[in-house]
């Protein structure tokens, strides 16, 4: 039998190392954009302005987070979701540069997209949304229930189907190639990592649960957000919803 070592073979391989670590030009001509577009005619939310304070104090937080998988399928406020949201990769500050997030991103590029798959959030209609980060608004892809078919992409974990709505993150891999070539990878899974720490902490301070997805069959989810799966691909996925 083959063993196949393609996790092996790529933190091997991606490695820095002092003899061919030299130095690269930046190609600023062909910079990837930042932000992802989608055409002026498909229908916008906008989403209500976050609170960058309150909620449980931060210690409290990290001593209440933990991976529930068992959702009411209650419907959760327009006023909370918005707040996670920002909270995930919402804009912190901004000034005539730069536009700072509120996970950080190696080169601060930031290859990693926010799909919304909501089930039960209030003023929002079933469907598939794409977070517009510098507006904080919502972009619908498709109207539909898709909670069972995501739950199933998902190797059939119910708390997909049950949660208030499922975030999906996916990567616009040549964003960080751009830069960090095949080193790039390790910082777009870091970078993932970042966000789903952060829908997991807010979460818990906005009174709601969370489990973070790795576990998915990614050409399905590749297809249920409309994405090629090449040029961007999902690396990652959570629940959140009211804990039953």
């Amino acid at each position: 039998m083959i063993q196949i070592t393609y996790g092996d073979d790529f933190q091997k391989h991606s490695k820095y190392r002092r003899e061919s670590l030299g130095g690269k030009t930046l190609d600023w001509e062909n910079k990837p954009p930042l932000y992802k577009k989608y055409p002026s005619e498909l229908e916008r939310f906008e989403l209500s302005k976050p609170q960058p304070s309150g909620g449980l104090p931060f210690f409290s937080v990290l001593q209440e987070r933990r991976s529930e998988r068992n959702f009411s399928g209650a419907v959760i406020s327009e006023k909370t979701f918005s707040q996670i949201l920002w909270a995930v990769q919402g804009i912190s500050l901004a000034n005539e540069y730069h536009q700072f997030r509120t996970a950080p991103s190696a080169g601060g590029l930031f290859p990693i997209e926010t799909y919304c798959v909501i089930n039960q959030v209030e003023g929002f209609e079933p469907g598939i949304y794409h977070y517009q980060v510098p507006y904080h608004s919502l972009v619908l892809i498709r109207s539909g229930s898709f909670g069972t078919e995501l739950a199933r992409a998902a190797l059939s974990q119910k708390m997909v189907r049950d949660s208030a709505f499922n975030l999906v993150w996916s990567a616009m891999i040549e964003r960080s190639k751009w830069k960090y070539e095949q080193r790039a990878y390790r910082y777009i899974y870091l970078d993932a990592g970042h966000i789903g720490q952060n829908a997991a902490l807010a979460a818990v301070a906005c009174g709601l649960g969370s489990c973070q997805i790795g576990a998915f069959f990614d050409e399905e989810i590749n297809a249920i957000i409309d994405v090629d799966g090449s040029t961007e691909t999902v690396v990652y996925m959570t629940a959140i919803g009211v804990v039953s």
